[in-house]
């Protein structure tokens, strides 16, 4: 028990927090403590009965049986994987930064789902949008997944969205998460870079006074990592690691 608490607390700040709730949330609604019907993103409630907790539980929680127990741990093992590369990566140092990612991407996938006539869940969506910004700031990365296919990162979203359609997943969920995280990549660095533009995004004061930045971190925030080639692992090396976007085979111990 004392090295699951040791890994735990070793888990980057914002993400250590995303993980728990993704955890407990959906424990809660297994439990039965809270009915899952209302933890789930229903717009109707949302707008007419001002349940307005909805689409902050609709993301933590997933519904956990038989039929998608796989789904919601390889989503979850995504979630661990791919915040954490960015927490400790792109915005080491900068909390306020990469929680404003977040916030910004759930807000997107928020409203695009209130439009919706039916119940929804956040949770893979917003799990697609994080992992979608890493394989843009990882694009040249090759990546390895099932059966020993190869490919560069920035195709690794598309993937998964075909393998989580595969084992029980929905390709709007997914479709929704690559749009999203596609937009804040488009407006943090394409576009103002890139292409010259006018810089839309930005971190707002509060989020630096309540996450301040740590020294340490990347310098130079919102510029970036330059296209440096990246070594392609050996055949067979990196047994052992669960890193799927530096060369984990999902099903490696």
């Amino acid at each position: 028990m004392s090295d699951i608490g040791d890994w735990f607390k070793n888990i980057p700040f914002i993400t250590r927090y995303w993980f728990a709730g993704s955890i407990a949330v959906p424990l809660i609604g297994k439990l039965g403590l809270i009915s899952p019907m209302y933890l789930v993103l229903w717009p109707e409630a949302f707008f007419h009965k001002f349940q307005i907790w909805r689409p902050i539980s609709a993301t933590f929680y997933f519904p956990v049986g038989p039929g998608t127990g796989f789904l919601y741990l390889v989503n979850l093992y995504f979630l661990y994987q791919y915040s954490t590369r960015l927490e400790t990566g792109a915005f080491d140092g900068r909390p306020a930064d990469y929680m404003f990612m977040l916030l910004f991407n759930w807000i997107c996938i928020v409203v695009s789902f209130l439009s919706c006539t039916h119940y929804t869940l956040l949770m893979i969506p917003l799990i697609m949008s994080v992992l979608y910004v890493w394989a843009q700031l990882n694009r040249d990365m090759i990546v390895s997944f099932w059966f020993g296919t190869r490919f560069k990162a920035c195709y690794l979203p598309w993937v998964i969205l075909g393998f989580n359609y595969i084992i029980g997943g929905s390709i709007v969920n997914e479709l929704i998460g690559n749009l999203v995280g596609h937009l804040y990549f488009f407006l943090m660095f394409k576009y103002p870079m890139d292409l010259g533009g006018r810089s839309f995004l930005s971190t707002p004061q509060f989020l630096y006074q309540m996450l301040p930045n740590r020294r340490g971190g990347v310098s130079g925030f919102g510029v970036p990592p330059s296209r440096r080639p990246v070594p392609q692992e050996q055949p067979g090396g990196g047994g052992g690691r669960h890193n799927w976007g530096q060369g984990f085979r999902l099903g490696d111990d």
